[in-house]
């Protein structure tokens, strides 16, 4: 690859879990948009048109960041860059506090300490996180990682090391209806991820920016084929919001009846209730649940 466009590092916490974060950027087996190795991750993104790769070398202690730019950047792009790392890292939200909360919590506590430094890894940007929980909802996750890869490969750039680039809503703005759905993609999810990108790329729907929870939620709310769960899920992967609410997601319900040890799940008003005692730490909640069915071998 050629010179970096921009360079920065980025220091880790002393209990961080590598390993997490690795799995969670190699999920795509073909490594479409993300070739992970075993100290590093490489991530394809597209910013303002320009086709980028973020490169982040892990040590024990520090990421190195070098960010290769098929093309000129536009200003302000090393902060954005630098923002993504961080995301990518699952460095926004601080595990420490919910630690805290549910360290002698009878619920909670076991898992709390089976998984010590666990964070939430996000996606490079909002809108990818948007596209990625569209993509995803109510169907099995290999499908998904499928399914995003033939978006990926159908609205996205190249780079010139090979690999591709998430697409920003101006690439997939334009597509037609039928690219998606020849490719398996359910009309309904079709329709919602190109009305999405256009409002978007018409500047009707502002993704930019941290702005106020409340409106970016009641803003995704109003559109068609956006529901609660899409909407927490963009806030937990897109901004890295602290509290998202995800009784709705029947992953958390599964995990609440394994440590509830109950012989069915709790139904979406129970699972609320329950999450609700674990305000303003909600996310970091559903992360442990998460984690609980899928626990790491050490634990």
């Amino acid at each position: 690859m050629t010179t970096p466009a921009a360079n920065f590092s980025i220091t880790l916490p002393p209990d961080y879990r590598r390993q997490d974060v690795l799995a969670f950027h190699g999920r795509d087996t073909e490594a479409t948009a993300e070739r992970v190795e075993p100290a590093r991750i490489r991530k394809g993104m597209t910013v303002d048109g320009v086709a980028v790769v973020l490169d982040i070398a892990l040590s024990q202690f520090q990421a190195v960041c070098h960010a290769y730019a098929d093309g000129a950047l536009p200003a302000g792009a090393s902060a954005r860059l630098l923002g993504a790392a961080r995301g990518i890292l699952g460095l926004h939200i601080d595990p420490a506090p919910f630690a805290a909360l549910a360290a002698a919590d009878a619920l909670f506590g076991p898992a709390v300490r089976k998984q010590t430094g666990l964070r939430i890894v996000q996606s490079g940007t909002v809108f990818e996180a948007l596209t990625w929980a569209i993509i995803g909802q109510q169907i099995n996750l290999s499908f998904a990682i499928a399914l995003r890869r033939t978006f990926i490969l159908q609205a996205g750039r190249q780079h010139s090391s090979g690999l591709w680039c998430y697409p920003e809503a101006a690439d997939v703005a334009p597509m037609a209806l039928e690219q998606l759905c020849k490719r398996k993609f359910s009309r309904a999810k079709a329709e919602t991820l190109l009305r999405v990108a256009r409002l978007v790329d018409g500047g009707q729907l502002a993704l930019a920016g941290q702005g106020e929870i409340a409106d970016v939620s009641q803003a995704l709310l109003a559109i068609k084929g956006i529901g609660p769960w899409t909407v927490n899920y963009t806030l937990l992967r897109g901004y890295g919001y602290a509290d998202c609410a995800l009784h709705g997601d029947v992953a958390v319900q599964a995990a609440l009846q394994h440590l509830l040890g109950e012989p069915v799940k709790p139904d979406i008003a129970r699972t609320e209730a329950i999450l609700a005692q674990y305000q303003p730490y909600r996310s970091m909640a559903a992360a442990h649940l998460w984690a609980s069915l899928h626990p790491r071998s050490e634990a």
